[in-house]
């Protein structure tokens, strides 16, 4: 049995809801750490596609629990929807009584953090206001980031807040006086507590069933030896702490906010992967060194549907990073690396991978963290193939120029690649060693081709 974490990589939007699907088939519990609404994560179930942003990938294993934790920060009203749609199409049951989650039947069990922060109407005004000036860094406008100010103000509103909502009516009103020299400043109208309660109260009677102390639930859970897959959100490149700051998200969307955002103690964690595209793409904002601006740019934003599942919004597409991508491997402390879209991929003459940086005082393997904008990537050309791949199963199903850019980047990466997905269904996946099956190979290996 074994903690697994489950991180992005890059810039986000490496392909988790897929990997974490595949392997919650293997767990019985997953954790969604941190982040809010902002992260969206696409499943595909047969010839449907499933979009959750808030709930785990997990809900749609039959006997999996899943747990949103105190370290995220939950739209009431979004949450509601997407409990709306996963139940309309029978993935998830309706609580029995406001006694907690309730498993009818079949269907996942949904638990909440009662700790968790509220994204309440004022905070989404101010991130939308604040996109619109000149100071904006690309955010999916959802109130996310000054949800998480009030958290760190300590005037933030928790969900289980929502049990006496005339005593949180009286916190939100000192919450809305705080900002609203700002809301003016912006040129909005701040709301009043009243109209807020009165969006809230719908949602807190469907919420307040779903609610618990979910780091009691999570670590009982590793505890007993159950299987424990901690999920993330967003990727290692927009950490508040490791990210390319401030073109970065809110929260610690690295290895170590599993711990923090879920209340595990870090000597419970087994194994740490993280997800990683065969090409890189970033949303908003921010420097991307290895940005294409191009007729291949494009075609990796076309085939690969580089659109947000959140916002719609198309993302910058570049080649692979990997001086970043070993910059995650340590920040992180990866044990091994999850390969997606490997098949966008194909039909590529040629596929460049920035190895190192040119900057003022040399040449360095590291990734420039707070000079991007002024590095200057250099490339190692690789041949690219044109057979489909989507059916292969094994490393050797794989043309040989694939073998051959996978070993590389393992190698390069210095951390073992233990999974490679070759197309958006759940089957074109090929699995390499499983994080709940036994302990990834020593770190540094990597695979003779």
């Amino acid at each position: 049995m074994a903690a697994v974490v489950i991180v992005g990589a890059q810039w986000g939007d490496e392909g988790k809801g897929k990997i974490v699907d595949i392997y919650t088939e293997h767990a019985d519990m997953v954790v969604r750490f941190g982040g809010g609404p902002n992260a969206g994560h696409t499943l595909v179930v047969g010839n449907e596609k499933l979009v959750v942003r808030l709930i785990p990938s997990g809900i749609l294993r039959p006997e999996t629990t899943c747990v949103l934790a105190q370290g995220m920060v939950i739209d009431p009203g979004s949450l509601v929807t997407e409990l709306d749609e996963l139940q309309e199409r029978g993935h998830l049951p309706t609580p029995s009584s406001a006694s907690g989650p309730a498993r009818a039947g079949t269907g996942a069990t949904l638990v909440v953090s009662d700790r968790a922060h509220a994204i309440l109407p004022y905070h989404v005004l101010v991130d939308g206001l604040r996109e619109q000036g000149a100071g904006a860094i690309g955010t999916t406008k959802r109130g996310v980031g000054p949800c998480y100010e009030d958290k760190a103000a300590r005037r933030g509103i928790t969900l289980g807040m929502f049990r006496d909502l005339v005593a949180t009516e009286a916190r939100i009103k000192t919450a809305i006086e705080a900002w609203t020299p700002t809301i003016k400043a912006l040129g909005g109208t701040p709301p009043s507590a009243e109209e807020v309660i009165a969006k809230i109260r719908p949602c807190a009677e469907r919420i307040l069933p779903l609610l618990s102390n979910t780091s009691l639930l999570a670590e009982a859970a590793v505890r007993e030896g159950k299987n424990v897959l901690f999920e993330g959100a967003q990727g290692t490149l927009l950490d508040i702490d490791h990210g390319t700051y401030p073109f970065v998200t809110s929260s610690h969307a690295t290895a170590g906010g599993a711990c923090t955002g879920s209340g595990v103690g870090p000597s419970r964690i087994d194994t740490v992967i993280g997800l990683v595209k065969a090409y890189t793409t970033r949303v908003g904002g921010g420097p991307f060194p290895t940005e294409l601006n191009d007729a291949t740019g494009e075609r990796l934003r076309k085939v690969g549907d580089e659109f947000g599942s959140v916002t719609g919004r198309p993302r910058r597409t570049g080649w692979l990073d990997l001086p970043a991508l070993r910059y995650a491997v340590r920040v992180n402390g990866l044990d091994g690396l999850a390969l997606t879209k490997m098949d966008v991929l194909t039909g590529l003459d040629e596929i460049k991978v920035c190895v190192r940086y040119k900057a003022a005082a040399g040449e360095s393997d590291e990734f420039p963290i707070d000079d991007a904008v002024n590095a200057e990537p250099v490339y190692q050309s690789f041949p690219g193939w044109n057979e489909d791949i989507s059916k292969a199963r094994s490393l050797r199903d794989l043309p040989e120029n694939a073998q051959k850019y996978i070993a590389f980047l393992e190698a390069q990466a210095r951390c073992p690649v233990v999974l490679v997905s070759v197309g958006y269904r759940r089957a074109d996946t090929i699995v390499l060693s499983n994080p709940f099956d036994a302990a990834p190979r020593a770190r540094g290996g990597a695979r003779a081709v």
